[in-house]
């Protein structure tokens, strides 16, 4: 059964979760407001809404090792927590250790050790850790973004359809169909462009990440201006976002702009991001193709 189901206590703060208000998440829920049962679900809401802030120190500060110990979804936080902030193999075999010991019908071992696993490079093992969820449109949104990871567009889109004929409604789908959008591209990106936009443009519902998810669609359809607005907007509610600063950097460029700035806030928030890394790997394979050529020229 999903914690998170739309008849739960739960709902609301899981629901800010989805859709990027992280602040929200921390500031505006109180654990002691929730029944017992659900004080541990409602801190690891907290706890991966602070890491989706880079809050890596505060929460490995907030979950002691005893704490990880004792608890198998604590010691998950902590796990993805370390990896977060600072990647490496052996923290990925801790992730595939508890995955093993408890990842059969623990929903918080399962996500994050899986989020652990996908980003060591370890896909086929976060996929089978997913597919124990019981009903998590949580652990169906991973799998739909590991099978996008994995240029397996099709094995995303029956991820989701699977997921629709139990959840009609749910936010979670939506997302994950929009998602997928982007990648099949076409009408489909006039189509994500509307859940991102619904989801950015409300009061109650806007966030960085909706704002940046409602730029990159507008990009894909060459609205520049519109991008622009809503890359700056998200810029203004998370300064510190990488994924904003990646996309303004891209857009700054597509546009012709001078992106040197927007580069540089990027390499100072994250200067391991993807965007840098490939760009760098692209500069040393054009270093590397230009060296095989030595043209004479004839006085």
């Amino acid at each position: 059964m999903d914690p998170f189901s739309s008849d739960g206590e739960l709902v609301n703060i899981h629901g800010a979760f989805v859709q990027g208000q992280y602040n929200s998440v921390i500031n505006d829920y109180t654990i002691s407001d929730f029944s017992q049962p659900n004080h541990l679900p409602a801190r690891i809401l907290q706890y991966r809404a602070q890491l989706e802030l880079g809050q890596h120190d505060e929460v490995l500060q907030a979950v002691s090792t005893s704490d990880a110990q004792s608890t198998p979804d604590l010691a998950a936080v902590r796990i993805y927590a370390s990896y977060l902030k600072s990647p490496s193999d052996s923290i990925v075999d801790q992730a595939e250790k508890l995955a093993e010991q408890h990842g059969n019908d623990n929903l918080t071992v399962q996500l994050l050790c899986a989020a652990v696993l996908a980003r060591g490079d370890r896909q086929e093992q976060a996929l089978h850790l997913l597919s124990k969820h019981q009903g998590s449109l949580d652990a169906v949104a991973l799998a739909v973004q590991i099978h996008l990871l994995q240029n397996r567009t099709d094995l995303a889109v029956k991820e989701a359809k699977s997921a629709r004929s139990f959840a009609q409604d749910a936010l979670l789908v939506n997302l994950a169909e929009s998602w997928i959008g982007m990648r099949q591209g076409g009408e489909h990106y006039q189509k994500a462009f509307y859940v991102f936009e619904e989801l950015a443009q409300a009061p109650s519902s806007q966030s960085a990440t909706s704002l940046i998810a409602q730029a990159v669609s507008e990009m894909h359809m060459g609205r520049v201006e519109e991008a622009e607005t809503a890359l700056n907007t998200a810029l203004e509610l998370e300064p510190q976002n990488a994924t904003g600063l990646a996309n303004k950097f891209v857009l700054d460029t597509v546009a012709g702009k001078d992106a040197s700035e927007a580069r540089a806030k990027l390499e100072s928030v994250d200067k391991e991001h993807e965007v840098l890394k490939d760009m760098l790997a692209k500069r040393e394979q054009f270093q590397a193709a230009m060296a095989k050529f030595n043209p004479k020229f004839e006085p």
